[in-house]
């Protein structure tokens, strides 16, 4: 009886709130995802995050495949490819390939594609994918070379973002036309817009022979539900097949029902705050002085949310990076739980009684609510400001975020270089602006020599955490949660390939 009342309490305090749509299932051979964050755009290039990623797998596709459990690179829209230099690439391209419209696709539309990344007027969501190439030559219809400015030692990692798109259709019908109705090669086509859902249809002349499949399944549904207990109710009703970043409470009450599977994997998705040490978005923020960050380092108990907010293998993190990533250096200034040298260090830089700020959030509402109460227990009276993810981001890049509760993926890339130049360097995200960090992360950037990267990574992430530029917190694990009626294959770095699901 506990079990039913469970599930009626879960129900009824939703079910004034749910969208009318079909249910999701087996029998109309649609599988329906739940995800927090809204798609702003449905132009790869211009879409963020981690649900903008997954756009780009399931609509498009770019010249080389990584297997997400193995980390594998495997052909797609290239059959081979080749270093012809340190600074070069050449890559024979797939024949017969069509984009969704149609039209073949050819070398022209891969240049135009991965130049149309590489120009900074373009603003690119994330611009290091493509800030690196110089210039894309076409060598003949099938072939291309790729020429960066400098070394790119994380190239292929980079390639492997970078879809390809129809350079006649996209420059015909504009940026903003092709943003609402998107031609790929990918595996599923985009059917519709329609509110909070995205509706991708198989696409049934997929080419056979690269890293991706056609999918087993007809139809997906990409549905933005911000509201996690509206998620969680969905699941229970059967309105939706899939939802993932359940926070752990939800989590184990759902190990109890009998229509969902659970399932906590581990990531490359670590969670931090910014902190606006530069004074961009306020030239006089208490958040320029050193004292006051370190304060914000030492007020954070990352044991406590990674154990109880978090949950599953969640862990504290000491450094600005995932620790698994190559030239994640660990040995930095720690900044254990401490309330009082946290006054202690408020008082010295003289707000004793402490100051207002505002501060932004997007991912999860419990973890943002312990932050907040760990900033006023030193006096920082924080002002929580709850907008999607591209508008946080956005926020930060147009300098008006003091303080952001962001986490970060690195895209499923192994190496710091996928995320420290994302936050650090100059980049749009980067709050702090300082020369050690920017030099050594740029020419670290710009090396083939692994020691010699690592030992530059090492510079920077001393000098991050010596001036708390960051709060890092803790590792981020994932709960997955499916119908029992579909098996999603998990993957290891947080990429979901839904054409590889089935029904069971």
């Amino acid at each position: 009886m506990s079990l039913r009342k469970n599930v009626l309490s879960l129900l009824a305090a939703t079910i004034a709130f749910l969208p009318v749509h079909a249910f999701a299932g087996k029998d109309n051979d649609t599988l329906v995802a739940a995800f927090q964050a809204k798609l702003p755009s449905l132009d790869r290039y211009h879409s963020p995050g981690r649900e903008g990623f997954l756009l780009g797998l399931l609509a498009y596709d770019a010249l080389v495949y990584r297997d997400p459990n193995t980390f594998e690179l495997k052909p797609l829209l290239a059959t081979a490819w080749r270093q012809v230099d340190d600074k070069t690439w050449e890559f024979d391209l797939r024949q017969g390939v069509k984009f969704h419209n149609g039209d073949q696709m050819t070398a022209e539309d891969v240049a135009y594609s991965l130049m149309y990344a590489a120009d900074p007027e373009n603003k690119v969501f994330n611009r290091m994918t493509g800030g690196w190439i110089e210039r894309v030559d076409i060598l003949d219809p099938y072939k291309v070379r790729i020429v960066g400015h400098d070394v790119a030692p994380l190239a292929l990692e980079y390639i492997i973002q970078l879809p390809v798109v129809p350079k006649k259709y996209r420059e015909s019908v504009g940026i903003q036309a092709f943003s609402e109705k998107p031609v790929g090669t990918g595996p599923f086509m985009i059917a519709e817009r329609s509110g909070n859902d995205v509706v991708f249809k198989r696409n049934e002349d997929y080419f056979e022979g690269g890293g991706k499949s056609k999918p087993a399944i007809g139809t997906f549904i990409y549905r933005a539900i911000p509201d996690v207990n509206t998620q969680v109710a969905e699941l229970i009703s059967g309105g939706i097949d899939w939802a993932y970043y359940i926070p752990s409470d939800q989590a184990e009450k759902l190990k109890r029902m009998p229509m969902v599977d659970v399932i906590n994997a581990e990531t490359f998705r670590i969670g931090f705050l910014t902190l606006d040490a530069a004074g961009l978005s306020d030239p006089a923020s208490p958040l320029k002085d050193e004292r006051v960050r370190q304060a914000i380092a030492y007020s954070m108990d990352r044991e406590a949310m990674a154990k109880s907010l978090v949950g599953g293998a969640s862990k504290p993190i000491p450094s600005a990076c995932t620790p698994s990533q190559f030239g994640c250096f660990a040995d930095v200034t720690q900044y254990p739980y401490d309330v009082e040298k946290a006054k202690a260090l408020m008082a010295e830089a003289g707000y004793a009684n402490g100051f207002d700020i505002d501060i932004y959030g997007y991912r999860s509402r419990p973890v943002a609510e312990a932050i907040i109460g760990y900033l006023n227990a030193i006096g920082i009276r924080a002002n929580l400001h709850w907008l999607q993810y591209s508008a946080v981001i956005q926020a930060r890049r147009d300098h008006k975020t003091p303080i952001v509760i962001d986490d970060f993926g690195s895209a499923g890339v192994n190496d710091v270089g996928a995320i420290l130049p994302f936050f650090f360097a100059e980049s749009p995200d980067d709050q702090s602006r300082d020369p050690v960090v920017t030099q050594a992360v740029k020419e670290a950037g710009t090396i083939a020599d692994q020691d010699k990267r690592k030992a530059l990574y090492e510079t920077a992430l001393k000098q991050i955490a010596d001036k708390a530029y960051w709060a890092p917190l803790f590792s981020m694990p994932v709960n997955y949660v499916m119908s029992k009626s579909v098996d999603v294959p998990v993957p290891a770095d947080e990429n979901v390939e839904f054409w590889r699901a089935n029904w069971k």
